[in-house]
């Protein structure tokens, strides 16, 4: 095969995930995060977005209505990425998840970005996040990206807000 890379200006458009109840999933993405119904199949399915895109996440219960969440130890997704603008509207994120008491797996400083960890109702895993800009990514001594993993300390993030 003929080597190839990707266009730079190529991105991810959506993710379409199987859930056992759309009521529950939308009272998650909807209400908890903020995500706008652009489109109801009945109730088996909707399309949701941020801005008023087409779509950014499908739920559907086709093949999955009142099934169980899929084994943590099996093939499949991992989670789904929701980036947010800024670190103040990542703020704003945690500040929801907070007063709903809605419970972190996980918080995460990448050296490139900040992230939140958390399972949806179908214990699908989703990571909110921001991107510090490129100009503040860690770098190694020969130029190249040195991402981590260190603890996120939520009371700095949430200062954002004050």
């Amino acid at each position: 095969m003929t080597p190839y890379t990707i266009p730079a200006q190529t991105r991810i458009g959506h993710v379409h995930l199987k859930v056992a109840d759309l009521e529950r999933s939308l009272a998650f993405y909807r209400d908890l995060l903020g995500f706008s119904v652009t489109l109801l199949y009945g109730d088996q399915a909707a399309f949701i977005s941020a801005g008023g895109y087409h779509h950014h996440i499908g739920l559907n219960t086709w093949y999955s209505k009142d099934a169980p969440p899929a084994p943590t130890r099996s093939v499949g997704l991992f989670h789904t990425a929701i980036l947010y603008p800024t670190r103040r509207d990542l703020a704003v994120a945690l500040k929801r998840l907070v007063d709903a008491r809605y419970p972190l797996t996980g918080a995460s400083d990448h050296g490139v970005s900040e992230a939140l960890y958390l399972n949806d109702p179908d214990q699908n895993g989703v990571e909110l996040y921001w991107d510090r800009p490129v100009e503040q990514w860690p770098q190694r001594p020969d130029g190249s990206l040195d991402m981590y993993t260190r603890s996120l300390d939520l009371n700095n993030l949430l200062a954002e807000l004050r």
